[in-house]
C-alpha cells in the first residue's frame, strides 16, 4: 500500500538555519495550523528549530472542516474493521512522513522530536517505535497508547516520552495516560510525566513549559535560567 503524501504546513526557525524539527500530529477533527501555533511560544527558545504541522489525511466524519488520522467509532460510528484498517494506514503515512522530514530538511533522527495531540499522539505513539533508528524523543499530550499489549512485539527503538494529560480530561480520561505510561516502561522506554492540574482535553501552559524543557533538553538547547 502506498503512503499518501501529507500536506506540510511549516514555521521556519527564527535563526534562519534549521538544526532541529519538530513535528506536531494534530487531534482528531483538527488541521496541522491548529497545532503550529505553538511554534510562537516554542521558537522564542528553540532558535534553529523547523516546526512542521501536516493535516492528517482523511476528512473528519465528525467535522468536515477538519481531519483525521482513522475513523473513531464511539464519536463518528464507523466500524471497528474500520478503524482498524485506518489506523494501519496512517502508520504507512506518518512513517513516509518521518522519512519525508528528515531527508527534506537534511536533519538525522536524534534532532527530530514527533509532537502528538490526542489522536496525534496515539499515531506518535503507534509509529515512532516500530522505526529502527531512534529519535530525539516524543511528546505527548491527552493521548492513548493504542494496543499497549502488542508494543513489546513492535519496538525497534525507545526514544524517551514525554507523557502530559489534564485530570480533568473527559475525553481521552487518565486512565489511558497511566495505562501508557506503565506499558511503555514496562517496554524498557524513559518516561516522563506531567499532570496539568484542573485542566481537560487541551494544553495548559504548564505543559507547555514542561514539552519546551524535554525538547530542549533532548535537542541540546540550553533555556535561560529563571
Amino acid at each position: 500500500m502506498m503512503a499518501r503524501e501529507l500536506t506540510l504546513h511549516r514555521r521556519a526557525a527564527r535563526a534562519g538555519k534549521t538544526e532541529s524539527v519538530v513535528l506536531f500530529l494534530h487531534g482528531y477533527g483538527a488541521d496541522g495550523a491548529d497545532l503550529l501555533g505553538l511554534a510562537d511560544p516554542l521558537g522564542e527558545y528553540l532558535k534553529t528549530t523547523t516546526f512542521l504541522a501536516p493535516d492528517a489525511p482523511e476528512k473528519c466524519a465528525a467535522n468536515p472542516m477538519g481531519y483525521q488520522w482513522f475513523c473513531i467509532p464511539w464519536l463518528d460510528g464507523c466500524s471497528a474493521q474500520a478503524a482498524a484498517e485506518g489506523l494501519a494506514r496512517a502508520r504507512e503515512d506518518v512513517d513516509a512522513l518521518i522519512d519525508r522530514v528528515l531527508e527534506e530538511e537534511g536533519i538525522s533522527p536524534e534532532n527530530l522530536i514527533v509532537f502528538g495531540f490526542s489522536q496525534g499522539t496515539m499515531m506518535a505513539l503507534d509509529v515512532v517505535p516500530a522505526r529502527p533508528v531512534p529519535i530525539a524523543g516524543i511528546v505527548g499530550f491527552s493521548g492513548r497508547l493504542m494496543e499497549p499489549e502488542s508494543l513489546g512485539a513492535r519496538v525497534r527503538s525507545r526514544p524517551p516520552v514525554l507523557l502530559v494529560h489534564g485530570d480533568a480530561d473527559d475525553m481521552v480520561p487518565m486512565q489511558y495516560f497511566q495505562e501508557a505510561g506503565a506499558a511503555l516502561q514496562e517496554a524498557g522506554f524513559d518516561v516522563y510525566a506531567h499532570v496539568m492540574k484542573g485542566t481537560g482535553h487541551g494544553i495548559a501552559p504548564d505543559g507547555l513549559s514542561v514539552a519546551l524543557a524535554f525538547i530542549a533538553q533532548r535537542l541540546g538547547v540550553a533555556l535561560p535560567e529563571g
